[in-house]
C-alpha cells in the first residue's frame, strides 16, 4: 500500500512503465466520451486497476489532479482509486461524502460508460443508501448522458439491498433516452433488480416495452424465461 504522500505524479510514473504494453489505437476504441483532446498511453485496464489498489490511500486533491488528465487510463486510474476507497469498510462517512462530492463535481471528466460503471455504484449509490435518493433523480434529468448513465448505474447499490424502487422509477425516467449507453444502461439494471423481483420486472416490460429501444428491451429480458423473451421481443420496437 502506497503512503497517503504518494503523489499524482507518482501514480502516473507507475503507469508510464508499462505504457505501450498495449496499442494506444486498440484502447480508445472503448472511449466514446467528448473530450477531442483524449488519448491513451497503451496499458490495460486489468494493469491500471492493480496500480489503483497499490495507490488506494492517495489524497483527494491528489485525485483531483489524476482527473485533469487527457490520458484514458490515467483518468480511469483516478476513478478506480476512489472507488477503491468508497469500497473499503473502514472509510469514514465524513470521507464517503467527498468522495461522492468529487465524483459529482468532476463528472464532465468521468465522460465514458466504463468510468461511470467502475464508480456510480459504490462511490455514488452506496453513498445514498441510508439518504434521500433525490441527486439521483436530478441527474436522469441531465442533458449529459454519462451522467444519466450514473442515475441509473448507481442503483446497483439498492439493488444488492433488495431495494428495487429507485431502479424501475430512474428506468422510467429514462426509458426512451435516445443514447445509446443510456439504453443499455437501463436494460442491464433492470435485468439485475428483475433477477430479484421478476414481477417488478414484467410490469415494468409491459408498461413501457413499446417505448424502448431495442438494445434496451434485448437487456432487459435477457434472463426471462424462453417464451416470455419471445413475446417480449415480439410485441416490442
Amino acid at each position: 500500500m502506497m503512503s497517503k504522500t504518494a503523489t499524482a505524479s507518482d501514480f502516473i510514473a507507475s503507469l508510464e512503465v508499462h505504457a505501450g504494453e498495449r496499442s494506444p489505437e486498440d484502447v480508445l476504441k472503448h472511449y466514446h466520451g467528448g473530450d477531442p483532446a483524449v488519448s491513451a498511453m497503451g496499458i490495460a485496464f486489468g494493469k491500471v486497476f492493480a496500480l489503483a489498489r497499490k495507490y488506494k490511500t492517495l489524497g483527494l486533491e491528489e485525485i483531483n489532479n489524476l482527473l485533469d488528465s487527457h490520458y484514458y487510463e490515467v483518468r480511469m486510474g483516478a476513478v478506480s482509486i476512489m472507488d477503491f476507497q468508497a469500497r473499503n469498510k473502514a472509510t469514514s462517512s465524513e470521507h464517503r461524502k467527498k468522495l461522492f462530492d468529487l465524483y459529482l463535481s468532476r463528472h464532465n471528466r468521468l465522460d465514458n460508460w466504463d468510468f461511470v460503471d467502475r464508480g456510480a455504484m459504490h462511490i455514488v449509490g452506496k453513498f445514498l443508501l441510508d439518504k434521500p435518493r433525490d441527486p439521483l433523480y436530478q441527474l436522469a434529468k441531465s442533458n449529459v448522458p454519462w451522467e444519466r448513465r450514473t442515475a441509473i448505474v448507481a442503483t446497483h447499490a439498492f439493488i444488492k439491498m433488495g431495494q428495487l424502487e429507485d431502479t424501475f422509477a430512474i428506468a422510467r425516467m429514462l426509458v426512451g433516452d435516445g443514447h445509446e449507453f443510456v439504453q443499455k444502461a437501463v436494460g442491464s439494471w433492470v435485468r439485475e433488480a428483475g433477477k430479484q423481483n421478476e414481477d417488478m420486472l414484467r410490469y415494468f416490460l409491459d408498461e413501457h416495452v413499446g417505448q424502448m429501444a431495442r438494445v434496451t428491451l434485448r437487456y432487459a429480458v435477457e434472463k426471462l424465461d424462453a417464451a416470455s423473451k419471445k413475446h417480449y421481443l415480439t410485441i416490442g420496437k
